[in-house]
């Protein structure tokens, strides 16, 4: 199986050749892969390839993709497992389905009394179990900076936590981690957000507030944080910084700090 594996990966490499003027495209747009070595680069450039024939984009009226604009996609999905064996990772899904804008969605919520309550929401992403992955393109587009919202990362998060059923926070660690560990770290910190946000709404959070609607949440956009705002990350919680560390196997805030420390001027929002 594993031959087989390694034979239909060459194949599919060889005949889908990414043009290094694409790629250096795609790098000029997506500065979270600066700093990235040049063996990491091409890791993540084949695993890029791979994604996308993986997976079925699904385009609706007005989104339109080339090569580049396909890759830009891929490359930020891909990043979250460029240490990672490649186990299959985003096993729970076959399609992302592309709105060129935020798209409205039917939602429902059962409250503590068992009342259902259902409404529109406007969405810009969403994962659903054993179901598509679905994104807004404008926020493909706008995400990639240094900057602490990354909506390709924040939806792939949900599919890495789905992958023991509902997305609660809890993704299907490596046996090198310890599950007690990683709770306590994780709840310390989304307790003590809960707590701020109820004792000072009005001041401004460390991390998006979004991350404290449910455990899950906290996961997606920790996330999104650590590849992309990794400082505030672990200013505001490095023992979360130190779980993600641990479980995406990359340390995305050395390599920020060697960045800035190397170029005085360095783009980070």
């Amino acid at each position: 199986m594993w031959l087989f594996r390694a034979w239909r990966r060459r194949r599919i490499l060889a005949r889908h050749p990414v043009d290094p003027a694409t790629w250096a495209q795609v790098r000029q747009h997506l500065p979270i892969l600066d700093g990235l070595s040049a063996a990491e680069d091409q890791r993540l450039r084949e695993r890029a390839v791979l994604f996308l024939q993986a997976k079925h984009l699904t385009t609706m009226p007005g989104v339109e993709l080339d090569q580049a604009a396909r890759l830009h996609l891929a490359a930020q999905a891909e990043l979250p497992l460029l240490h990672l064996a490649d186990l299959n990772w985003y096993q729970g899904f076959h399609e992302i389905v592309l709105y060129p804008q935020d798209f409205v969605s039917p939602q429902h919520q059962r409250d503590a009394s068992g009342v259902v309550h259902e409404w529109q929401g406007n969405h810009s992403g969403e994962a659903w179990l054993r179901g598509p992955v679905i994104l807004a393109w404008s926020g493909v587009v706008a995400s990639g900076e240094w900057a602490p919202h990354n909506l390709v990362i924040h939806e792939l998060a949900h599919k890495l936590d789905m992958l023991n059923g509902d997305a609660n926070g809890m993704p299907p660690l490596h046996r090198t981690m310890r599950q007690s560990d990683w709770a306590h770290a994780m709840q310390t910190a989304f307790d003590q957000l809960n707590a701020r946000l109820d004792h000072h709404p009005h001041a401004h959070p460390p991390i998006d507030p979004y991350a404290a609607e449910n455990p899950g949440e906290f996961f997606a956009v920790t996330s999104e944080y650590f590849f992309c705002a990794p400082d505030l990350l672990h200013s505001a919680f490095p023992a979360v910084y130190a779980q993600l560390q641990l479980f995406y196997r990359q340390d995305p805030l050395t390599r920020l700090n060697r960045l800035k420390a190397a170029h005085a001027h360095y783009r980070h929002a």
